[in-house]
């Protein structure tokens, strides 16, 4: 029986985002208890459809009301060890960041945004194998919007997160290959 051997970091490119910059509470994003949360999950899947297990979400998103100045200090320090304790659990910062897990599973806990057009938050994806982050975003609603609408059918669907049950959505990203997310560039 030959021994199978996993693959070293020297096998791929990195960083490795998974390991120090997830913090406690990243993905919840709403205050705790808040009866307006929404729920956004899903999966990040690579070019051969396996799940990515060591990506990086960062979520930005407008409050409910529209803004897009959250609160200040998604971390709090740990006065006696001076390490990271996560969310206060009482702010909404607009900002959230979630590590997949060994299935290439996150979740987000938020509010729903208000943006003035469809609502949709805005993602950022760190993971092995990208030499670049790549952005892209998670509309909450199909309808008008101009850069849907300057989308085929089913690049456009990439984009809108499947809402499964009351307040509980699905937002699927492929890195590449069929199905691939629209990602974004910014000059």
């Amino acid at each position: 029986m030959t021994e199978r051997l996993l693959p070293t970091p020297a096998h791929t490119i990195g960083p490795f985002y998974g390991h120090a910059l997830p913090f406690p509470g990243g993905g919840d994003i709403a205050p705790q208890g808040h009866p307006g949360t929404i729920t956004l999950r899903g999966h990040v899947y690579d070019g051969a459809g396996a799940p990515v297990p060591d990506a990086l979400l960062d979520f930005w998103q407008a409050a409910p009301d529209g803004s897009l100045t959250g609160v200040p200090g998604s971390l709090r320090r740990d006065p006696s060890t001076g390490g990271f304790l996560g969310r206060n659990g009482v702010d909404f910062t607009g900002f959230g960041r979630a590590a997949t897990d060994a299935d290439g599973h996150y979740a987000l806990r938020t509010l729903p945004p208000g943006n003035t057009g469809l609502p949709y938050i805005a993602v950022c994806v760190f993971a092995r194998g990208l030499t670049h982050h790549l952005f892209t975003r998670a509309y909450l609603a199909d309808g008008r919007d101009p850069m849907l609408d300057a989308l085929p059918d089913a690049r456009r669907a990439t984009l809108v997160a499947a809402e499964y049950a009351p307040r509980a959505y699905r937002f699927d990203i492929r890195l590449q290959g069929e199905g691939e997310t629209v990602f974004l560039e910014f000059p």
